[in-house]
This record gives structure tokens, sequence and C-alpha cells, in this order.
């Protein structure tokens, strides 16, 4: 791109639309690859059901600590030919690669929880760049089209990755059963595969993708300004964190009771269909092995449904406007998860599944569309990453409490863990239809406009 570039973003075709979030396909095969078989893993290595939450602790955890940095460092990085967030991209995917490789040689529950936390740390470091990459990259015209372009390529990521075992196993023959303390070789299979599109699919929209330069303050210039060294940034974070435009605080209020309702999914849903649904009783029984199996897959269906309905959730959203879409398919999502406790026949999960992926693509755009415009246009990434904390900071609560619930309350029972994580959701609609007001006026546009200039002003 060049240097003459003025500041005015122009429209961008479809083909580079996609080139730019192609990415995103890789880096959401190996988190999917991790929701969908971490909990299995940990089961297989010795953990106890009320153990899980914990160990899944690694992602919000390091979600919450490296987020807002790579945000902060990356609205500051500026390189003629690698540009501002392709650097963080290819970096974060080359460390989760070797991760993913590793993983399937875990024979300890301490090594396996220990990779977790460094394949999330990378993945953390090359996702969070990825908003704001939208933003810096598409006029707003064509916000709504880029997130949903990367909802389509995570939905499209996430169903290969979740279905991967359960192909090996009745597509290719490979193992599905382990002794204790193994993984069975349908999953370490799975998750070398993973580490070849997770990398392959980033470099291919670091080679096909160009950034913008800086169009007005000089990135060395905005590191001046932000005070010198670690301090400087840290300041500015907590800066940031106290000044956020109105609308992204109600935006986040809805993602704090959202997110909950997918953690408990991703601890406890295919443990649930193995051992609730299909009556197996640990990696050794076949009938737990094919009832795992079978839960991935359809979490893998739910990944379908979501790319399929991110190619007409730009349509429903231009019509009903983005809370009440939003409102809606929370509402879908939660009678999905709920509805799991009384499946009796397991082809009835494909229609529980269902709710969740209409859900899941509306959770992965609209709050960050509900958000374009009234961010400060020099700290997106800053930003993104201070959204992200109410994202992991319910993880963070439920891998640290609801141990707790599970052990003395649900009595280890995984379906009322999703059942749970439903009602949440039911509670993130209700906020989301009623506190976000929507720009249907030239008078609320203003008042969206006003805001963003004094966020602006606050951040100085």
């Amino acid at each position: 791109m060049s240097s003459a570039y003025t500041g005015i973003k122009p429209k961008l075709s479809l083909s580079q639309i996609i080139n730019m979030s192609v990415g995103f396909f890789g880096i959401q095969f190996g988190w999917d690859l991790q929701r969908a078989n971490m909990g299995p893993i940990y089961e297989n290595l010795g953990a106890k059901a009320d153990d899980i939450p914990i160990l899944f602790l690694a992602a919000p955890l390091t979600g919450l600590l490296v987020q807002p940095i790579i945000g902060y460092m990356s609205d500051r990085t500026w390189h003629p030919k690698w540009g501002r967030r392709r650097p963080y991209f290819m970096f974060g995917a080359i460390l989760s690669s070797i991760a993913l490789l590793v993983m399937p040689h875990s024979k300890e529950l301490w090594m396996a929880a220990g990779l977790l936390w460094v394949l999330d740390v990378c993945g953390n470091i090359a996702m969070e760049p990825f908003r704001a990459f939208v933003t810096d990259k598409l006029p707003d015209s064509q916000v709504n089209r880029g997130f949903i372009m990367q909802s389509f390529m995570i939905g499209l990521g996430g169903s290969i990755a979740s279905a991967l075992p359960w192909i090996m196993k009745n597509l290719l023959d490979v193992r599905n059963t382990a002794e204790k303390g193994e993984i069975p070789p349908n999953v370490s299979l799975s998750f070398y595969i993973g580490a070849f599109f997770f990398l392959a699919a980033v470099l291919y929209t670091v080679f096909t993708t160009r950034e913008y330069p800086p169009s007005e303050i000089p990135v060395k210039d905005k590191v001046k300004e932000s005070g010198k060294g670690f301090g400087g940034g840290v300041s500015e974070i907590f800066n940031a964190l106290g000044n956020m435009p109105k609308r992204m605080r109600i935006v986040s209020l809805v993602q704090f009771f959202t997110w909950p309702g997918l953690f408990l999914m991703w601890f406890y849903y295919s443990t649930a269909v193995a051992i609730n649904v299909f009556g197996g009783k640990d990696a050794s029984d076949p009938v737990y092995a094919e009832g795992a199996d079978f839960g991935k897959l359809t979490l893998a269906y739910y990944s379908i449904i979501t790319f399929l309905f991110a190619l007409i959730l730009p349509f429903i959203a231009d019509r009903l406007g983005r809370k009440l879409t939003h409102s809606l398919c929370l509402i879908c999502g939660a009678i999905g998860m709920i509805s799991v406790g009384w499946v009796q026949n397991k082809y009835a999960l494909f229609g529980c599944m269902t709710g969740v992926g209409i859900a899941w693509a509306s959770i992965l755009s609209m709050p960050y569309a509900m958000l374009s415009g009234v961010l400060p246009k020099d700290k997106v990434g800053i930003y993104m990453g201070i959204f992200n904390f109410f994202i992991v900071l319910p993880e963070i609560i439920a891998s640290l409490g609801f141990g707790w619930l599970m052990k003395n309350v649900l009595d280890n029972s995984r379906l009322l863990a999703v059942q749970v994580g439903g009602g949440m959701m039911v509670l993130a609609a209700l906020l989301c239809f009623l506190l976000i007001r929507e720009p249907k006026s030239e008078k609320i546009d203003e008042e969206l406009t006003a805001e963003m200039e004094i966020a602006e002003q606050r951040s100085v």
C-alpha cells in the first residue's frame, strides 16, 4: 500500500475481504480443536468433572493479560513491508502451531495444562489484532460485512476442526479409544492437521493483504505521547478502560453474561453427550468414545450453521437492526443449550446445536459491529483488547468458582451445567434488547459522534 494513503478508506472487493479474513479460519481451527477435545483429554489424563473449570483457566487469564497489551502494541507498530497487525498474526501462528504439534504427546495432566497455556497465549497474540484489522481496513459501510466474513471463516474452521476426530474414526478408521493416561490416536492426528491449517491460513492473509500506513500521527510520536516504556502503556490501558464510550459499556455488559454459557458448553458438552446421552464410562469404553466423537460432530454441525447463517445475517441486521438481531440470536442459542438436557435421541442434538450455531454467528459479529463508529480511531486495537476483558472475566469467574458449584450444587451433572449456561444467555439477550440504543435518527447518530469525540479527548 502506497505511503500516499490519505486516510480515506476505499471499499474493498469481496475477494479482498475474503483474503483478509482467511487467517481467522486457521485461528479458529486451533481454538475449536481445544474446545472440543481438551475436556475429554483432561479426563483421560485423570481429571475429575469438578477439576475441569480450573484447568480451562489458561484461555481467559491469558486473554485478560495478553489482548490489551497486544492491542496497545499493534496500535503503535508500523513496518513498511509487514504493516501494523500482520507481524502479530504471524508470530502467534508459528508458536501456536508448535504447541498443537506437541499437545498429543502429553502423558501427564500438568503437561497438557501447561501446553494449553502456551497455546492460549500465542493464540491470543494472533487473534487480538484481527478485530482491529477489520476497522483498520474497511469503511463503515462495509464493517458489518467484514465482521460477518470473519464469522463465516470462524464457522468454517470450527466445523472442520470439531468434526476431525469423528472423520478420523469413521472415514479413515483411526482408533478412537485409549487407555487411561493416553490420548486417542484420532485426536492426536487431528491436532497435527490443526497445526498445519492454523499456520497456513494465517500466512495466506499475511502475504495477500496489505495495510494502510498511519495517516495522522506518526507511530513513533504516538509512543512518545503514551508515556515512557511499559508503564506508559499500562497507564494508557487503564485510562482507556476508565473512559469507555457509553455504547461500549453496555455492549460489554451483554458480553459479560453471554460468554459463560459458551464456556460451560465447551467445558462439559462432549463428555455430557458421552456419559449422559450414550451411557459411556471413560475413554477406554467404546461407547464413551463413540459418544464423545458424536458430541464433537454436533459441535462441528453448529459451526456449519454458523458459517451458513453468516451469509444471511447482514441482510437480517440491515432489516431488523443490530440490537434486535443479536437479542433474537442469543435466545435461539439459549433454547438450544437448555434443550440439551432433555435429549433422548442422539440425533435431536443437531436441533439443539442449530440454535447454538445461530447465536454463535451473531456473537462473533454483532457486538463488534455495534461498537463501530464509537471508538477513537487511533486506539481501536487497545479498545478491542479491553472489550475482551468482558469475555474473559466471566470465564475466569467460572473457572475459579464453577468447580465448587459442580460438586456441591449440581452433583457433577454435566448436562445441568450446560443448561445453566443457557440461562445466562437468556439474561444477556434481555440486557441487549432493553439497554442498547440504536442510531435510528440523525439525533442519535450525532450523540454517538459526540461520544466518540469525548472518548478521544479523555484518552489523550
